[in-house]
Formats: C-alpha cells, structure tokens, sequence
C-alpha cells in the first residue's frame, strides 16, 4: 500500500514538473496527443488479442476492440487530458462524446474520399491527414462541447 502511495505522489509531482516545463496548454495538447496513443494502440492490440488468441472474426472482433477503445478514450480524455474529475454528469458527457466520435468518423470519410478520389492523394498519406485534421477538430470539440468548463 505504501509502494503504491508513493509511485502516486512521484507521478504527480513528474505531472507538476513536466507542466512547470512545457506550458498548461502545451502540457494540455500533449495528454490529449498520449490519450489519443492510447486509445489507438488499445483498438489494435484489443483487435489483434481478440483475432490471434479469441479466435474472433475479424470484423467482429475490430467493432469490440473498437467500442472498447472509445472507452478508454473517453475515460482518458475526462480524467486526464481535460481534468474533468466530477461525475454526475457523465451520462450526458459521453452522449456527447458519442456524438463527437461519429461526426470525426464522417469527417475522416470525407476528407479520405475527397483526397484519394478527387486529387488521387496515396490512400496512406490521405489517412495520415485526415487523422490530424480530425484530431485538431477533434480536441475543440472535446473541450468545448464535451468536457467544457462548469461554472
């Protein structure tokens, strides 16, 4: 019990620290850039778990990965990225959530149909693009309609 108080306590001052360093708002885009890591890299090693070793589909298999990532992500993203520690409202926090999660899906389409079809952009390079635009957009819309600041 100790051992655990005390890695707590070493990373919240490593927290402080690293803030001190970079800025609030560097510091925030940053965990918002890990958060998205994280949830990304639970999608695939769920995706690759679920296939190699649960015999699952594929495609089923990449809709559950897929549903579970959106969870860690969202539990990143309110706890972590955007500091949002009350939870009386987090039915309505992750409708919203939902909601920014499915106009990034349509955007990402869009911009990867509009890039590869009407300017045959390398279909690789069009996801790579479209990710960071979706991200961009992405983070305001977390901050400002999902996790936005209570009076």
């Amino acid at each position: 019990m100790q051992l655990l108080k005390r890695s707590a306590d070493t990373l919240g001052a490593l927290h402080f620290r690293v803030e001190a360093v970079l800025g609030e708002r560097l510091f925030h885009l940053v965990r918002y850039l890990i958060s998205g890591g994280i949830a990304a890299t639970t999608n695939v090693g769920i995706l690759f778990l679920l296939v190699h070793f649960g015999d699952l589909h594929y495609l089923p298999a990449s809709v559950l990965a897929y549903l579970l990532a959106i969870v860690v992500s969202f539990t990143l993203q309110k706890f972590w990225t955007f500091q949002d520690k009350p939870t009386h409202d987090v039915h309505t926090q992750f409708s919203r959530y939902i909601i920014v999660v499915v106009m990034n899906l349509l955007l990402n389409t869009a911009i990867m149909y509009i890039l590869v079809d009407t300017f045959s952009v390398w279909y690789i390079l069009a996801q790579i693009v479209a990710t960071a635009l979706v991200a961009i957009t992405g983070y305001f819309a977390y901050r400002h309609f999902v996790f936005k600041e209570r009076s």
